[in-house]
């Protein structure tokens, strides 16, 4: 049986303070949660700088509207809900089709690779990686969004029908599809 540590907390502990304004106990919540934010942003806005500021307006959204949080759902499918619409927004709005670049491509890569190998292996996961994102790229936010909240994250279909707001069958429709149009877009690669 798996114990939580004390830096942890009981989180419905600490909902229930930040819920009463205690900002410590929020700013717990926000450490433990921040990556996973900022990694649902960034698959779809495809800019860690864009991704960082979505991240932290969802933070601020949560924050301010935790009243409002009914806990039919986990609060860390809340707040990907959250940071997945302000990305979604903020990718339509914007109109970005960014391609990761330079040290966001680096970061993206070392998420793909340990690094460890002979240097072919790490050419090609470097090539990969670079084809990857270029792939990712060509993706509407939505599909992008539903494939990586699902392989990366690894997210149930219930969990991704939840953070999107779309029924399930949706969720499995648009992943049906994203996962497909990578299979074409990397088939070159792959025979390789």
């Amino acid at each position: 049986m798996r114990t939580k540590s004390r830096q942890d907390g009981d989180e419905t502990e600490l909902l229930a303070k930040a819920r009463e304004g205690d900002r410590e106990s929020f700013s717990v919540l926000v450490q433990r949660y921040e990556r996973r934010v900022v990694g649902v942003a960034l698959a779809v806005v495809h800019n860690q700088d864009d991704a960082l500021e979505l991240a932290q307006e969802t933070f601020v959204r949560a924050f301010e509207n935790l009243k409002n949080f009914e806990s039919r759902s986990s609060f860390s499918t809340w707040l990907y809900r959250i940071a997945a619409n302000l990305a979604i927004d903020f990718w339509r709005r914007e109109g970005r089709y960014n391609v990761l670049r330079g040290e966001d491509a680096e970061n993206e890569l070392r998420r793909l690779s340990s690094g460890r190998g002979d240097s072919f292996k790490i050419a090609t996961n470097t090539e990969l990686g670079e084809r990857l994102s270029d792939a990712l790229g060509q993706l509407t936010a939505e599909h992008r969004a539903v494939i990586l909240l699902r392989e990366v994250e690894g997210l149930s279909y219930d969990e991704i029908s939840d953070v999107l707001q779309c029924p399930r069958g949706t969720v499995m429709s648009r992943l049906h599809y994203a996962r497909n149009r990578l299979r074409g877009i990397l088939k070159d690669f792959a025979a390789n």
